[in-house]
């Protein structure tokens, strides 16, 4: 996949039909703590910027040891977690999360690029609540969230969204670029 058909798929996509419907979506509060975890600095930029674009306060961790000090110093309402890290990985993280009595109760959303079914049966396994192959979109991101309210492990709120033009592919991508050389 390209660059730029990276970057397209994971702002999601600004085709008309996509664009033209008016969507009711259960979200997490505005001002939600998401703590994401990767070691790839464009991957946090870009969902960064969609969890900020929702209202969410994103917080950002690069590896497995600075994950769980955030974790349990911010105590993020929702973590999203990539498996391969330096350091401690992914499945270690999870498992430290869900022992800690100050961090067991928070949603984990495993994130990976392998599309291996055991990465997805471990990740069930040690107590994830969900799984998002990379790469992934707004879409992808925006329903992991909506399930994870509707199944009351987050607070709701409701969302209209009315989207009627679509957004220029050249400004989505510049803004993804702007932000990940901020």
């Amino acid at each position: 996949m390209t660059g730029m058909g990276f970057l397209k798929r994971l702002l999601g996509s600004s085709s008309v039909q996509d664009r033209a419907a008016v969507a009711h979506t259960l979200q997490a509060p505005e001002g939600t703590r998401v703590l994401m975890v990767d070691d790839s600095p464009t991957l946090l930029a870009v969902l960064g910027k969609m969890l900020d674009q929702e209202g969410y306060a994103p917080i950002k961790a690069v590896d497995g040891e600075s994950a769980l000090e955030l974790a349990r110093e911010e105590q993020p309402s929702l973590i999203f977690l990539d498996i391969v890290l330096p350091g401690i990985n992914g499945f270690a993280v999870l498992r430290a999360l869900r022992h800690d009595p100050a961090t067991r109760d928070i949603p984990i959303v495993m994130i990976s690029g392998n599309q291996q079914a055991t990465e997805q049966f471990y990740v069930q396994r040690f107590g994830a609540d969900d799984f998002i192959k990379k790469p992934f979109g707004r879409a992808e991101v925006t329903a992991c969230i909506h399930k994870l309210v509707l199944s009351g492990r987050l607070a709701a709120r409701d969302i209209v969204r009315e989207v009627a033009m679509p957004v220029p592919e050249e400004t989505v991508v510049q803004e993804a670029i702007a932000s990940i050389a901020a």
